[in-house]
């Protein structure tokens, strides 16, 4: 490697690395806070939600990693072209080709990267999500309350309390909610409760304190019972259910397991699913390789003054690219197209766009089809900040 690559290299890493972290770091946290969201419905710990959402990153790096490569070359391009090193650069004998070998290199790197993440690292973590995520919300109830949260008890019995001691065993105005097979439901509140659960671990039993109990049975009166001292119970049990195993879902499997599935006449899912996931995953891949051809003429075309409109055309152009590739899986994962059209079709229309732009760029560097592009969405910019009023602080 000469040191011109090492240089463009290293210049592209940066602004990979802080794009990358920072994409991945919002897709994750989104996802954290629905996690605890749905943990605190629940009623249960909170411990698992940071495994939950460390298997979730390879997914989201799988969405965050072709944007963050896209904007790295964009910017680091956009840079040389603004600084007139790219222009020292051909005046030195490399041509635009030669600036973008390294690029493509790391182009080749991340598509072998992405087909092992997409191939083979995300059924896994994936698996492991909806693992841990059925055990949370089908595991048993563990005993105890939160103050002021409805606790699904299991059984058909449902929980609350609004306050509790440090020990969590003694409850003050308390509610049960309980829903029997045959569809009677039985209400019952309390000033004061005790939680008790019995030393096997096998019965759970609550003793309220002045309560009032309401039978409801569906084409009868509701019944209305008081009681100085009540004992509600049931049986309990702290055994998590089994999750099913892995490869019930196509993108639980991997590549290799999709490619035998769909040829295998007995296969659980169906052999279009298998097989449009199956091109799927090979096409967003394969996308990576394309994309500095791409990004190198948009950047060289983005000046200064044209960065933000260069970004925006180039989100609309990958937005669109995207939106098609998952229009092409819905209509072969339906069974209504073959993959070979409907997925590789989008992949050779962007892949020779991109291929016929970065040629006609190399040829010919002083011309670009971007520049007008850039300079007609910053005239439309122009004219829109003239017809809308200014937006001033009140005095």
């Amino acid at each position: 490697m000469r040191l011109i690559d090492r240089y463009i290299l290293l210049q592209t890493a940066t602004p990979l690395g802080v794009s990358l972290s920072v994409v991945l770091a919002a897709l994750v946290l989104e996802r954290v806070l629905r996690l605890f969201d749905l943990v605190a419905q629940q009623g249960k710990s909170f411990g698992p939600v940071l495994t939950m959402a460390m298997s979730l990153v390879p997914h989201y790096l799988g969405l965050a990693l072709p944007a963050a490569f896209f904007i790295s070359i964009f910017l680091v391009t956009a840079r040389f072209s603004g600084d007139s090193e790219l222009d020292a650069l051909r005046g030195c004998g490399l041509s635009i080709r030669r600036f973008a070998r390294p690029l493509l290199g790391l182009g080749l790197g991340l598509t072998l990267f992405s087909l092992a993440l997409y191939g083979y690292i995300q059924p896994y973590s994936r698996y492991a999500y909806r693992a841990i995520l059925h055990a949370v919300t089908n595991a048993p109830w563990d005993a105890s309350v939160v103050a002021g949260t409805f606790i699904e008890a299991g059984g058909g019995y449902t929980l609350y309390a609004d306050r509790m001691d440090s020990t969590g065993q003694w409850l003050e105005n308390v509610f049960v909610h309980e829903r029997q097979d045959d569809g009677t439901e039985i209400a019952t509140t309390a000033r004061r409760g005790e939680l008790q659960l019995s030393d096997d671990g096998t019965q759970m039993s609550v003793l309220l304190q002045d309560a009032v109990q309401i039978r409801s049975v569906a084409g009868k009166r509701d019944a209305v019972l008081g009681f100085n001292r009540l004992l509600l119970g049931r049986p309990f049990t702290v055994k998590s259910p089994l999750f099913r195993n892995r490869g019930d879902s196509e993108r639980e499997m991997t590549l290799t397991e999709l490619r035998d599935a769909w040829r295998h006449p007995e296969s659980k899912v169906p052999h279009s699913r298998l097989k449009a996931e199956f091109h799927a995953r090979l096409v967003r891949s394969l996308s990576l390789l394309v994309l500095p051809m791409l990004a190198v003429p948009m950047g060289m075309a983005a000046k200064r003054t044209f960065r933000w409109q260069g970004i925006a055309v180039a989100a609309v152009i990958l937005l669109l690219y995207h939106h098609a590739v998952q229009l092409g899986e819905s209509l072969a994962d339906l069974g209504r197209a073959d993959p070979l059209y409907s997925l590789w079709g989008p992949f050779a229309v962007f892949a020779v766009g991109c291929i016929a732009l970065f040629a006609n760029t190399d040829r010919r560097p002083g011309t670009n089809p971007f520049d007008a592009l850039f300079e007609r969405v910053e005239g439309i910019t122009w004219h829109v900040r003239r017809i809308l009023p200014r937006w001033r602080m009140p005095t």
